[in-house]
């Protein structure tokens, strides 16, 4: 008989993954994540009884994604804001404690679910610099940037929230 796709095998995934590499510097830089939507839940996700709230027993940390955790790559040593990464595989957490100033954490466990986290596996922790995105962004989008001489930005954007963290490859 002919194959048939079931529904479940056709619906796309209601976070798809992504990923975004970059080259600063000479070096690369990855971030692979799953995006979720807003779908309809504006100016519920972030603030205090929202979405992430309700689905983290990590709150405020929040994996900066959705199912399994967000990973940072990079093959060479680099500065993420305060942090200092030595190249490697990482996770991305975000403490979301205030809605308005997010602060990233570069945890060193790997491979695990993003409801996980253990913040005695801390690398680093460090500010990003908040603004609103020129229209509501529906999907959690990672984006990288070179800014030329060894430097770069990392920006999370999702709902009204932007975050961005400065890079420098050391």
């Amino acid at each position: 008989s002919p194959y048939r796709a079931t529904s479940c095998e056709s619906a796309a995934p209601a976070s798809p993954p992504a990923t975004v590499l970059a080259r600063i510097g000479g070096k690369s830089i990855t971030i692979a994540y799953s995006s979720p939507g807003v779908k309809g839940r504006e100016g519920k996700i972030f603030d205090k009884g929202g979405l992430i709230e309700k689905t983290h027993k990590s709150y405020p940390v929040w994996r900066a994604g959705a199912n399994s955790a967000t990973t940072l790559m990079t093959n060479g040593d680099m500065r993420i804001g305060d942090v200092n990464v030595p190249a490697g595989k990482y996770t991305l957490f975000v403490d979301i404690s205030n809605p308005d100033e997010w602060t990233l954490i570069v945890n060193k466990a790997t491979g695990e679910w993003g409801l996980s986290y253990d913040g005695t596996k801390d690398l680093g922790k460090t500010k990003m610099t908040m603004s609103k995105p020129a229209s509501m962004v529906e999907n959690l989008v990672y984006t990288i940037t070179d800014d030329g001489g060894g430097k770069g930005t990392l920006t999370l954007a999702w709902e009204n929230h932007s975050a961005s963290v400065a890079i420098m490859v050391q």
